[in-house]
């Protein structure tokens, strides 16, 4: 299931060009991977008090298109579940057109705060927290 969240560019977060700052591409899409967590019923304050917390691994970012003060975007999240200890969710920053601006693909985890180490399945831990799983493809 793709989850979207709708973000209007700020003038502050515009480089020299005046075109977004690559870093913001990336707040972004943290932003919409938190909003999807939240909507599926897996907020901060839940997930930190079941004793985990969702790392980053890595993440890979294409540029397509800028982006310029006042432009709307939308921002798409998909989780991707494998076997193992790490997941990846699939994102696409899009403006109103449907023109692709980034695409960012992000490999996690899920840490376990005491022991600080991966859990070994990282799916099924959020299955177990989330009240709507189906938005995480789960």
């Amino acid at each position: 299931m793709t989850f979207s969240v709708p973000v209007v560019v700020r003038g502050y977060e515009l480089d020299t060009q005046g075109h977004l700052n690559q870093a913001v591409y990336l707040q972004y899409a943290e932003h919409a991977r938190w909003e999807l967590l939240r909507a599926a019923g897996v907020g901060q304050d839940k997930i930190i008090a079941s004793g985990v917390g969702p790392v980053t691994l890595e993440t890979n970012i294409k540029y397509f298109r800028e982006l310029r003060s006042g432009d709307e975007v939308t921002i798409t999240c998909e989780f991707e579940w494998t076997q193992g200890k790490v997941f990846r969710v699939r994102q696409q920053i899009r403006k109103l057109d449907d023109t692709v601006s980034a695409e960012i693909t992000v490999t996690g985890g899920l840490l376990d705060l005491s022991a600080r180490k991966l859990v070994a399945d990282p799916g099924e831990r959020f299955r177990a927290l989330a009240e709507r799983p189906d938005l995480l493809d789960l």
